[in-house]
């Protein structure tokens, strides 16, 4: 009989990663996808359209009311997740959930999982944020996991500190890389059309996120961002959409504001993996703090000014250019790569999140693994 598996996808973000996974994975097994999150609001670009065009069994869906990043809206999500995944479980068999990273509903939903005693097999475990509250989250789905596939060997040894048993580790490499290599972007010119736009000498993106660790810090950062990039002459700026944490909004808020004023500058709130990198491997460099510049950007042999602390404590490559977030610090390391002072750091680049073969080593180890009270963990103590 065919294991039944459940994925479950919240975010643009974590569907793109997911994506070739689901479809290696039901040629063999009967695997279903639950969507729920910014999937389903039209402020964060109304994603399910994505999956949908995917030719993706969409087993059910989970809509919030509100898509407000306050705590207590938050905290709503989290309970609805948690109530409604549960009574999932009770109604239809599952032999293994599928969880990716380290948001708020992938932990109710592991909670669910855990209540539930359905196995889980979490991807990007290991990994340290820790400028956000996601961290902690990361490491309890850790806990309630029976399965472990990392990006490498850092991470790996990591979970086992957590007391994860160390056959049950495996690094696998970032499911990104995968759609990396693939290398099926568009040129310039169909690009631009897509986008609606036309490059302008430079071109650089930029995806900045609160550090939700540091309430109320995101209007400060996001400004300090702002006021560095305002006076770049003949470069195209595009941002692209912070995901659905505190203090996003007011971030939003002061982008568009930015746009208003800037002609030069372009929002987008969803692009798609397929266009997302078509834009990666046109640009300059990429600015901000967002996990695409620490695990794809290195792949494309390009720089990124990575700003703050959000991504602090992860894995990076020498094209990883950690910043402050000052007007000064930032403005110097935009005239730094013009001025080539990077260029050394792109020679011999070591990328270390594995060579694109994600898939097909984690669909072989779900092969290979007897599920036969696999709900049943040691705490390791080696």
């Amino acid at each position: 009989m065919k294991m039944n598996i459940l994925i479950v996808t919240s975010t643009r973000a974590d569907f793109s990663l997911l994506k070739n996974l689901y479809k290696k994975l039901n040629a063999s097994y009967t695997t279903k996808m639950l969507v729920t999150g910014t999937h389903l609001s039209k402020a964060y670009g109304y994603t399910i359209k994505e999956i949908k065009k995917s030719k993706i069994n969409i087993y059910n869906t989970i809509n919030w009311k509100s898509f407000s990043d306050n705590e207590i809206n938050i905290s709503r999500n989290f309970s609805k997740t948690l109530e409604q995944i549960t009574a999932i479980f009770k109604k239809d068999k599952f032999d293994l959930l599928i969880l990716l990273g380290d948001r708020y509903e992938i932990l109710a939903a592991a909670i669910s999982a855990h209540l539930s005693r359905v196995p889980i097999a979490h991807l990007h475990g290991g990994e340290v944020t820790g400028g956000v509250i996601d961290d902690a989250f990361r490491h309890s789905i850790t806990k309630l996991s029976q399965i472990h596939f990392v990006a490498n060997d850092t991470y790996k040894k990591r979970v086992i500190q957590l007391g994860e048993a160390p056959e049950r580790v495996h690094n696998v490499g970032a499911l990104g890389v995968e759609n990396i290599k693939k290398k099926n972007f568009l040129k310039k010119n169909a690009l631009e059309k897509k986008l609606g736009i036309c490059f302008l000498k430079r071109v650089i993106v930029i995806n900045f996120h609160p550090e939700t660790l540091k309430p109320n810090f995101a209007k400060l950062q996001i400004d300090i961002l702002l006021s560095s990039l305002e006076k770049l002459k003949d470069t195209s700026l595009i941002f692209t959409m912070s995901g659905m944490d505190v203090e996003s909004d007011v971030i939003k808020k002061s982008i568009k504001n930015f746009i208003k004023k800037n002609k030069n500058a372009h929002f987008y709130k969803s692009l798609g993996y397929e266009l997302f990198f078509s834009l990666l491997s046109h640009i300059d460099f990429m600015i901000g703090n967002s996990s695409s510049g620490i695990f794809e950007m290195p792949y494309f042999n390009k720089i990124t000014i990575n700003l703050g602390d959000r991504q602090k404590g992860r894995v990076k490559a020498k094209s990883i250019v950690n910043v402050e977030i000052t007007k000064s610090a930032i403005t110097n390391s935009i005239n730094n790569f013009y001025d080539g002072k990077y260029n050394s750091l792109l020679k011999n680049l070591k990328k270390p999140f594995g060579k694109g073969e994600t898939t097909n080593k984690i669909v072989g180890i779900i092969k290979k693994t007897n599920f036969n009270d696999i709900l049943i963990k040691k705490f390791n103590d080696r």
